[in-house]
């Protein structure tokens, strides 16, 4: 893995009117996600608005001018994750798809998370540990990607409501899962949450988080020692009972006989 030398990364809130501008073009590159209230940024040579969700991208060499309030105005409140860096790491990921230098995702808490790993990393007194470092980036960064892949090409409020939905069972679906739950979550009605997460992925909302339980309890059933019974709880399935009637509807065989047939091919491979 190339490394990626991180010179500052973090959250930043700001009350008062701020600038940061690079009129000679940047050192590093930036990665900035707007997560709350509105600044303005220069983009293609335009000031454009930059509002909660859009991600900014910027390579060395670019002007580089964000601004947010001004002097004589009260300023709302305006927060943002960024990472500013430089290294091999990073002219590799730069350089291995066309970069957008603003791109609209949907809220995910795991992308959150990471970015606070790498904020808590890079606080530590001898800076970090630069392998780790490197790690932390990187993985950030593909999952940058992939929400950068999963964005609605329309952009529409409605999209990003879906996947933000998508998002929160993938990340909470181990535990009992309501359908109020994943509607508040989205700032939707449970009606209209309903209605958006068919409409946009065919399924219902328990329906996949069903889906996704299901997938982790095959790998658990390949892969993990745990009682039926466990593997039934691990995935938020509940109960052995409501697992073996759900799998053996799905596959046509119980978990049981499911694991036994899996460990006899295991043994013939060896």
């Amino acid at each position: 893995m190339k490394p990626i030398n991180v010179n500052l990364c973090g959250y930043s809130q700001h009350l008062e009117p701020f600038r940061h501008h690079f009129g000679n073009g940047l050192e590093t590159y930036i990665v900035r996600l707007q997560f709350e209230g509105v600044c303005q940024a220069l983009i293609e040579g335009e000031y454009a608005a930059i509002e909660p969700g859009e991600l900014m991208l910027f390579r060395p060499g670019d002007i580089y001018d964000l601004r947010i309030g001004k002097a004589e105005n009260p300023v709302k409140a305006s927060a943002d994750y960024f990472i500013m860096s430089t290294g091999p790491g990073m002219d590799e990921w730069w350089a291995n798809r066309q970069r957008p230098t603003k791109v609209k995702i949907a809220e995910d808490s795991k992308l959150i998370s990471q970015w606070h790993q790498l904020i808590a990393e890079k606080r530590r007194l001898d800076g970090g540990d630069p392998q780790l470092v490197t790690l932390l980036v990187s993985t950030l960064l593909l999952m940058l990607d992939r929400a950068i892949d999963e964005a609605p090409s329309a952009q529409s409020s409605s999209a990003f409501h879906a996947i933000r939905m998508k998002n929160y069972i993938e990340a909470n679906v181990s535990h009992t899962l309501r359908l109020e739950d994943v509607a508040r979550d989205s700032g939707l009605s449970v009606s209209r949450a309903v209605h958006l997460f068919k409409e946009h992925y065919g399924t219902s909302i328990i329906g996949y988080a069903q889906q996704v339980r299901m997938a982790h309890a095959l790998e658990l059933l390949h892969h993990s020692p745990l009682s039926l019974e466990q593997i039934a709880a691990e995935t938020g399935l509940g109960s052995y009972a409501y697992f073996h009637r759900i799998f053996r509807a799905q596959h046509g065989i119980s978990p049981g006989a499911y694991r036994k047939k899996h460990a006899a091919k295991s043994w013939r491979s060896e």
